[in-house]
């Protein structure tokens, strides 16, 4: 059984082979072809310890860590490693490092959702947080978008003018970034709401990819008052603080957004809550195992 180095994963997983296969999952996913069980977490020091299996058209189990205090040091916050199954045999087929897995996979369903869901003629790109996934959707997210300014704001304003420079596009106060912006990506570690409903314009859409802890939120109520779309209701309702603490109901689950159960009502401002779930994982790890065969 091969072990995928992080340098082999990034040579494998192709950009527009990932964003069709984050699409074909959740429409999988919300048409009741996957199995896959709530994640586990286990509090570790200060950090979490995920356990996160899946099966379906192929079948695999993602381990997972979170540690906020990594940031700044030489270690990322996130680190995980997948083993792929054959579903139909059981056969271990391969274990891989799966921090790049998550950091793209994240990325390519926004990329998704902001596909389905935003004005077809979105202009401007606002991230907020200026890590790891503000990279990823800085890379991503113009596969589906053609954006002619991008602006970033950081706690750290540091590192949000770091950032900017690194990258060439605008490091702005918190404000004045989400104002008349199209497209918003909250990508935080914060506990607290950082974004306000009333900063939003009218048909904005919201990709929010942080907050994964029943008790932590990005969005504050007026943002949650939007039409919500969710990658599971499952997973929403049961660790999601901004979902479950704003007392909102989704409106609908990505996949049957991309199936036309559902209505994009991509008119409206949006809100897509990603958790991130073990069939993108796996969907992902397929993808970079099959590479090349």
């Amino acid at each position: 059984m091969h072990y995928f180095e992080e340098t082999e994963v990034r040579a494998r997983l192709r950009v527009p082979d990932l964003i069709a296969a984050m699409r074909q999952v959740m429409i999988e996913f919300s048409g009741g072809k996957w199995q896959q069980p709530l994640r586990g977490v286990l509090a570790q020091y200060d950090g979490f310890f995920g356990v996160m299996p899946a099966s379906g058209e192929s079948m695999g189990i993602k381990m997972v860590t979170y540690y906020p205090g990594n940031a700044g040091s030489a270690l990322p916050t996130h680190m995980a490693v997948v083993a792929l199954f054959d579903p139909r045999t059981g056969e271990p087929l391969a274990l891989m490092d799966g921090r790049y897995i998550t950091e793209m996979r994240t990325a390519a369903v926004s990329a998704v959702a902001t596909d389905a869901l935003a004005a077809r003629d979105a202009k401007v790109l606002t991230l907020i947080g200026a890590g790891i996934q503000a990279r990823a959707h800085l890379e991503i997210l113009p596969y589906v978008r053609k954006f002619e300014e991008v602006r970033i704001w950081n706690r750290t304003w540091e590192r949000a003018e770091r950032f900017a420079q690194e990258h060439g596009i605008k490091a702005m106060p918190l404000e004045a970034a989400v104002r008349d912006a199209d497209v918003v990506v909250t990508a935080t570690s914060s506990q607290q709401p950082i974004l306000k409903g009333e900063w939003l314009r009218e048909g904005a859409h919201v990709n929010a990819v942080g907050a994964a802890r029943p008790g932590w939120r990005e969005l504050d109520d007026a943002v949650m008052a939007n039409v919500v779309v969710v990658d599971s209701y499952r997973g929403a309702r049961s660790e999601s603080g901004d979902v479950i603490l704003s007392g909102i109901a989704p409106y609908a689950e990505l996949g049957e957004i991309l199936n036309g159960s559902k209505p994009a009502r991509a008119n409206e401002t949006t809100v897509f809550k990603s958790l991130g779930m073990a069939v993108e994982d796996v969907a992902a790890a397929k993808l970079v195992y099959e590479a090349g065969k």
